[in-house]
């Protein structure tokens, strides 16, 4: 009994404390990730709620939501704020209008080359494949800033002044790419020999396309154009350089948050209601898909 107790208890310091096991490491990395991810939106989502600006978690000065009512709150009310009353609310929801109208339409537009682009890359065997990759993803890989002040210099020697029209232009340069990749890896895994079968019976390439390809690709049509209108809705630096005079939402965010004082907490709760929305659509589709599953 002696040996086996020693020889157990010399196997239990060979392997040392648990934390210093590659899973104990493996597990404290992970939980430092998740840390340095979420708890940041945590203060940003506390500190909405705080009466105090700028936007603080240490200085509780009382539970309030005016920074979510600065919407729709009577303009008596906005005057009588001191913080509040330095927003302009008219501007603030006119850049988000123009926001949507730019995805309103840089998401078709970048729908449609995306796939253009896909079956190019997936149905057209040449050589030049492999060259015609990489003009397609360069605009993805340059820096917005670059992006931003080529359609700026581009449009503006056409007699087109910068504004929407060239934040629009700009963003489906690299935008359409995300898309691109999306319906590329859903054609790859479409068997050929139905469209090929198709053909032999006397469908014509447009009626193969609308029967056959397009309603294969529904799902990532459907994913592809979520992801391009985030990507539309955030982009700030190629935004930022050829909107001229126009602006967006964020890049009027970005004006907010460079205030010398602090930014306002408005933008901690708009930050809160972008987090909620994305969590609550992530549970409806998880829900309608395992409602899908069961059927």
């Amino acid at each position: 009994m002696t040996d086996l107790s020693d020889t157990g208890a010399r196997q239990h310091r060979a392997r040392g404390p648990r934390f210093l096991t590659a899973d104990g490491l493996l597990t404290a990395y992970t939980w430092a990730f998740l840390a340095f991810m979420f708890v940041p939106l945590l203060l940003m989502i506390l500190s909405s709620f705080n009466d105090a600006s700028p936007p603080t978690v240490t200085d509780w000065r009382g539970f309030t939501g005016k920074w979510y009512a600065f919407f729709w709150m009577p303009e008596e009310a906005l005057r009588a704020d001191p913080v509040l009353r330095a927003i302009d609310r008219e501007r603030f929801i006119g850049c988000l209008g123009n926001s949507l109208y730019v995805a309103a339409i840089v998401v078709p537009m970048s729908l449609m080359l995306g796939l253009a682009g896909a079956v190019l890359l997936t149905r057209w065997r040449s050589r030049a494949n492999g060259a015609l990759w990489w003009v397609l993803l360069s605009p993805m890989l340059a820096p917005g800033i670059v992006l931003g002040l080529s359609a700026l210099v581009f449009w503006n020697r056409l007699g087109v002044d910068a504004g929407l029209f060239t934040i629009i232009m700009a963003q489906v340069t690299f935008i359409s790419g995300y898309p691109m990749l999306i319906l590329m890896a859903r054609l790859q895994r479409q068997p050929v020999e139905l469209e090929e079968a198709a053909l032999d019976l006397g469908a014509t390439p447009f009626r193969v396309f609308r029967r056959l390809t397009l309603p294969y690709l529904a799902p990532a049509l459907a994913s592809a154009a979520v992801i391009a209108f985030m990507a539309s809705m955030e982009n700030y630096n190629t935004t930022m350089f050829a909107k001229g005079a126009a602006c967006t939402f964020a890049t009027e965010i970005g004006a907010m948050a460079r205030n010398a004082n602090g930014h306002p907490p408005v933008i901690n709760a708009v930050g809160t209601v972008i987090i909620l929305l994305t969590v609550a659509g992530a549970v409806a589709h998880t829900l309608l898909k395992r409602k899908d599953q069961g059927r």
